[in-house]
């Protein structure tokens, strides 16, 4: 019986994130991406704390997939100059202090980067609440840092 209301919850959540995803702009992508990477750095502690390792490997590997190929990935290096080479080398930075953390059992790794992904998502977030929700794609533009693949969907370089 519980495993059966649990799988409907599940399913009820990621038809949630799901329809979210497909009604999100480019700049509520990357917050999701954000609040994403910090439930499973909440998560990895958690488990880490409990002594859960292959909880705790799954949610660090699900974070690190977060940073790498969400965050990391919509980066636009070439666009994007000094800016975007330097959140490239941050996203790498965390991703191996992930991997340390993992492996030696570090709990002050993982706090330090969920506080620098903190302190990214409040700066990205700050960018968003300067733009009203009816606002058009060109308006939009305005907020989406140059370089990055979002603002090159809104065809900002």
């Amino acid at each position: 019986m519980y495993s059966a209301s649990r799988c409907g919850v599940n399913a009820y959540a990621r038809v949630g994130l799901e329809t979210g995803v497909i009604a999100a702009n480019p700049h509520k992508l990357i917050l999701m991406l954000f609040q994403g990477a910090h439930v499973a750095l909440s998560s990895a502690l958690a488990h880490m704390k409990t002594g859960q390792i292959t909880a705790k490997g799954e949610a660090v590997s699900k974070a690190i997939a977060i940073i790498s190929s969400g965050l990391q990935a919509s980066l636009d290096v070439e666009a994007g100059g000094e800016l975007a080479q330097q959140l490239n080398a941050l996203y790498e930075y965390m991703s191996r202090r992930l991997l340390e953390a993992n492996l030696h059992n570090k709990p002050e790794y993982i706090e330090e980067v969920a506080r620098l992904l903190g302190e990214l998502s409040e700066a990205w977030e700050a960018i968003g609440s300067r733009i009203p929700p009816d606002e058009s794609a060109e308006q939009i533009n305005s907020s989406v840092p140059p370089g990055s693949r979002a603002a090159n969907d809104f065809g900002q370089a």
